[in-house]
């Protein structure tokens, strides 16, 4: 079972937030590959279904911890433990500020970069899962890091935050057969966007 694991806050509170593109994410493909209803299992929002590949379906499981952001490993672990999962099985989409807005990158292991909901499913399940860093860019300071997160989207950044959504969703068969190389270079394709350094792009507005 592929494990794929959206980051965000439940609640309307919180439901536009840039700290929620991992949740819009999981909507994206839920809808694009027809995923089934919702249910309430795993302490989250999950949804099943199949990504047809090359190689044939991949049984999929979608995942919106409700646990909020912080707590999300509490999630992911439960279901992994539930399927007998390891976390190569498991993709978490989740916002990156250390990324341009737009940008694309996967990655395995690592550490959290100050990201409390990746930390903690690495506490959960260890730190080699897969990563679907999403770039929301970053306000220039640090001190404006947490309102920037917990802040909507702009409706000037919603083109670019869409297209990085649908492009995540129609080219995941290559993540799903574990190509995440070919995965990230399938998403830039479908929706590109500058290389920047989201930190000076924000001082230089």
């Amino acid at each position: 079972m592929l494990i794929l694991a959206g980051l965000g806050n439940p609640g309307p509170k919180y439901k536009n937030n840039r700290h929620n593109i991992g949740f819009m994410a999981i909507d994206a493909i839920a809808e694009e590959w027809r995923f089934g209803p919702e249910r309430a299992r795993f302490q989250s929002v999950s949804r099943e279904g199949e990504i047809p590949t090359e190689r044939g379906p991949v049984k999929t499981l979608l995942l919106k911890p409700q646990t909020y952001m912080n707590e999300s490993g509490r999630a992911v672990g439960e279901a992994m433990r539930f399927f007998k999962a390891v976390p190569a099985d498991v993709i978490a989409y989740y916002d990156e500020i250390d990324l341009a807005e737009g940008r694309f990158r996967m990655k395995t292991g690592g550490g959290a970069a100050g990201h409390n909901g990746v930390r903690s499913i690495a506490s959960h399940i260890g730190p080699d899962f897969r990563r679907a860093r999403l770039g929301v860019g970053h306000p220039g300071q640090k001190e404006l890091v947490m309102p920037w997160v917990l802040g909507d989207f702009w409706k000037a950044e919603l083109p670019w935050r869409d297209a990085l959504l649908d492009a995540c969703a129609r080219a995941l068969p290559f993540a799903a057969i574990g190509d995440d190389d070919r995965y990230q270079a399938e998403v830039m394709r479908l929706a590109p966007a500058p290389k920047a350094d989201p930190r000076k792009a924000a001082r230089e507005e």
